[in-house]
């Protein structure tokens, strides 16, 4: 037997649906903007600080062309600048990625290193940067790379890249210097020297470390290492 259409009496006395709270819309806007806004703080730091490199060599050759022609004039606005800049910078590194292929390019790399070497402050600074990217793609001998440290108490950890091993004086008790980086930007952080049986190792890469750092904790596995193994599970 067919149904009938609801009266509209009968519409009009059911109950509406509540209306969100304003705390409510703001948590829901909030959450909803803030990967947004975290991965334009990340990508504006990247993108400022490429077309910065730039600046110096760009800007005056755009202002010479919009002075020489007028036609060009909006080669001088601000957002021209930045934009070639940017794809300045990025051909550069581009053309060093392919130049490092190539024994050409490996000896012009050993030469600006071997005339890098030959001053005194920028010597310490390009070596210790190679250093440290040569070290984070490589395994460290006797520990992991990617740990977990007591930071800032121990009751609290935090993640951290080994990136050497030394002992300590006297005892010769193993000590790891751990890098730990800070959220979103792990281009700042902290160097912590820890004892080698205070860290928590994992079975993380460097870049799914790097990616759960960024992302403020949210791309992690389900489960991760939390106390640091006992003497008999430690690899003998």
């Amino acid at each position: 037997m067919p149904t009938s259409p609801e009266s509209p009496a009968a519409a009009s006395i059911r109950p509406a649906a509540p209306k969100p709270s304003l705390q409510k819309l703001f948590l829901t806007g909030l959450l909803t903007l803030l990967p947004i806004w975290l991965t334009w703080v990340v990508v504006k730091f990247v993108f400022v600080m490429l077309s910065d490199i730039s600046q110096p060599f760009i800007t005056p050759m755009l202002q010479n062309l919009a002075t020489t022609y007028p036609r060009l004039h909006w080669l001088d606005d601000q957002w021209v600048r930045t934009v070639l800049a940017l794809l300045a910078t990025l051909a550069v590194i581009l053309f060093s990625g392919v130049m490092a292929r190539y024994v050409l390019g490996q000896r012009l790399l050993r030469w600006f290193e071997a005339l890098i070497g030959r001053i005194p402050l920028a010597s310490i600074v390009y070596s210790s940067a190679r250093q440290l990217l040569d070290i984070l793609q490589t395994k460290p001998d006797g520990t992991q790379r990617v740990v977990l440290v007591d930071f800032p108490h121990k009751e609290m950890k935090s993640i951290g890249f080994v990136t050497r091993v030394i002992r300590e004086h006297g005892t010769g008790r193993e000590l790891a210097a751990v890098y730990v980086p800070t959220t979103p930007n792990p281009t700042s952080g902290y160097l912590e020297i820890v004892p080698v049986e205070k860290i928590t190792p994992t079975d993380w890469t460097v870049d799914q470390a790097m990616s759960f750092i960024i992302s403020g904790g949210a791309v992690a596995p389900d489960s991760i290492p939390f106390s640091p193994p006992s003497v008999d599970e430690k690899p003998h």
